[in-house]
């Protein structure tokens, strides 16, 4: 601010806020130093005016996941009918093998999808 300046005949009225943590600060510093500026309000600005933000859509794996629980809810359900049983039944071993295919191929479309 040159010597005679005030407030009113400012370019920049307006004055934001941020209040963050000691840790925050800290982090705040650090990105600072590594672009090796000093001046908080030019950095606070353009971070604020040209930063971006990141979406990631969770979507398709949180159907995923809910595909992954109703195996498993099948899993338990095999495991407490041999527990109660004590016998083991090849319609339940091939519903594991199923289970484990289904696991298998739902892996593989969450690694080809992040490709």
């Amino acid at each position: 601010m040159n010597g005679g300046e005030n407030a009113a005949n400012r370019k920049r009225k307006f004055v934001l806020r941020v209040p963050v943590t000691p840790e925050e600060r800290a982090l705040i510093q650090q990105k600072m130093a590594q672009l090796g500026t000093k001046n908080f309000s030019a950095y606070a600005r353009k971070m604020l005016i040209d930063g971006y933000i990141v979406h990631i859509d969770t979507g398709p794996v949180r159907a995923q996941t809910a595909e992954l629980q109703k195996i498993g809810v099948n899993i338990n359900q095999i495991a407490r009918r041999i527990n109660s049983t004590g016998t083991v039944y090849a319609q339940d071993l091939e519903d594991i093998k199923g289970a484990l295919t289904q696991i298998w191929q739902l892996q593989r479309s969450i690694l080809s999808s992040q490709r």
